[in-house]
């Protein structure tokens, strides 16, 4: 075996590998290889030779070629696809055909090379393999991940701000604290409720959640309370409020920002005294229910509003879980991606669906103002839109990303002809255009909410869409 470069290959360096029974050829290639591509290299003058040292040891490139004595490069080739489909494999020859490149190709090599070739070029092709193998191989460990992974109901993850919600709620799902769940749009506050109650001794019944927005006040307190016949004009019968119905369960006061004063009046005294009294009654009835609250606003601002109760607020503020946005758990975006196409190929009847390694980078780089329901419903797009069974970067991109480009710099670069107030002009509309669409995908189309998150009234927020042709419909689940 010979080995160019100073000393061992560690264990944390890429590899490449080159096969060529031209000894001349070989040592230009060890020295422009280990010179300009930032690895280690080994080589091997026969076909036999590579394949024996393949038993040992895994490089993440093989370059070959395929006029070799005892076994040629096309063979070599067929074997490292069978050992190890991640080994990016480049074949040159001197004697090359378009035939045989297209059998090189077909037979799974990552490129084919005429010789003479330029220097620079197959840097840059080993380069590319290098990130190649590197984003296969670490897409194989995070499948394996995935299976492994010993996570609360619900989580896919093992980023540490993750894991530190997840200790949280362990610590706390069995006891009867009041849980208060902080976080943006997205992070999935529902769930880390859900896993409170299924890790506790509640789990044996139906854990109730109350969307607090989606009720006008004089529905939500009837829905919590529950009234008696004769209450008020049209309760012809008695009903059970939501509170009793969860009794000797959970229940899940989300986004209680939105409840109104009187309301959450009411509210203080059944966390205080542990029983409800409803409307048109003069009797309490105990309640045992564990009470999770969630919000994506700021209450401290909302009592310095006086919109929310401060005292209501101490007492659901007992154990407080901050869910973190996805842009702080980046790590995390490959296994959450992989879990949601598995998902979608399940639903959709798409089996041989994949994403390719450099769909998946991109997603990890992407800015995700709607967390990890942005990304879930990205991928669902996508799995119902792919028309090829590997799901690639412009699967991903929205229209605008598609037509203008998704970089600022190359945004205002196209606008350079235009006179400075047309430019503006058009700067603002793809802002608007952009920032409308996203915060509707952070919402599932809900234009109330969008509008709060970005603080303007709802008749504006619809002026803009309707000013840039953005219709909600296309944003529902």
């Amino acid at each position: 075996m010979k080995k160019a470069g100073p000393g061992a290959v560690s264990r944390s360096e890429q590899l490449v590998m080159i096969v060529d029974d031209e000894p001349d050829m070989l040592q230009m290639l060890e020295r422009v290889v280990a010179r300009q591509c930032e690895c280690g290299v080994v080589s091997a003058s026969t076909g036999l030779e590579a394949l024996t040292m393949l038993e040992n040891s895994r490089p993440d490139v093989v370059v070959t070629d395929i006029k070799m004595p005892d076994l040629d490069g096309l063979h070599l080739l067929k074997k490292i696809v069978e050992m190890d489909s991640t080994i990016s494999v480049i074949v040159m020859t001197g004697y090359g055909t378009i035939e045989m490149a297209v059998q090189a190709l077909k037979d799974g090599a990552y490129d084919f090379l005429e010789k003479p070739f330029d220097k620079d070029h197959i840097v840059r092709v080993i380069r590319h393999c290098l990130e190649r193998t590197r984003l296969l191989k670490h897409n194989r460990q995070l499948q394996e991940k995935l299976k492994d992974l010993d996570l609360a109901p619900g989580f896919v993850g093992h980023s540490p701000a993750l894991r530190r919600v997840q200790d949280l709620i362990a610590r706390v799902a069995d006891t009867d604290a009041t849980v208060l769940i902080r976080g943006e749009s997205g992070t999935g506050k529902e769930l880390a409720a859900r896993a409170l109650h299924e890790l506790s001794s509640r789990k044996q019944h139906r854990m109730i959640t109350v969307n607090c927005p989606a009720l006008p006040e004089h529905i939500l307190e009837s829905e919590l309370f529950g009234y008696s016949r004769g209450a008020f004009t049209g309760a012809t019968h008695d009903k059970k409020g939501l509170f009793l119905a969860a009794d000797r369960s959970t229940i899940l006061l989300d986004e209680i920002a939105d409840i109104p004063v009187p309301v959450q009046t009411k509210l203080l005294r059944v966390l205080q005294e542990k029983e409800i009294q409803p409307l048109g009654q003069n009797t309490t009835i105990k309640v045992d229910v564990r009470v999770v609250a969630s919000t994506n606003q700021d209450l401290e601002a909302r009592i310095q509003a006086g919109e929310f109760r401060a005292d209501l607020f101490y007492r659901l503020n007992v154990v407080t879980v901050e869910m973190p946005p996805l842009r702080e758990m980046r790590e995390d975006i490959p296994l959450l991606a992989r879990h949601f196409l598995e998902r979608y190929k399940r639903q959709h009847d798409r089996p041989d669906l994949r994403i390719a390694p450099e769909a998946l980078h991109y997603l990890c780089q992407r800015n995700w103002p709607g967390n990890v329901r942005e990304l879930q419903h990205l991928i669902k797009r996508a799995v119902l839109l792919a028309r090829g069974s590997t799901l690639e970067v412009d699967d991903f991109r929205g229209p605008e990303e598609k037509d203008e480009g998704w970089c600022p710099e190359d945004r205002i670069r196209k606008l350079g002809g235009l006179p400075y107030n047309e430019a503006k002009a058009e700067v603002v509309r793809q802002f608007s255009v952009a920032y409308l669409r996203q915060l509707l995908a952070a919402h599932q189309g809900n234009v109330t909410a969008a509008a709060r998150q970005c603080g303007l009234e709802r008749q504006a927020f619809q002026r803009l869409m309707r000013r840039y042709g953005i219709l909600s419909s296309d944003f529902r689940a």
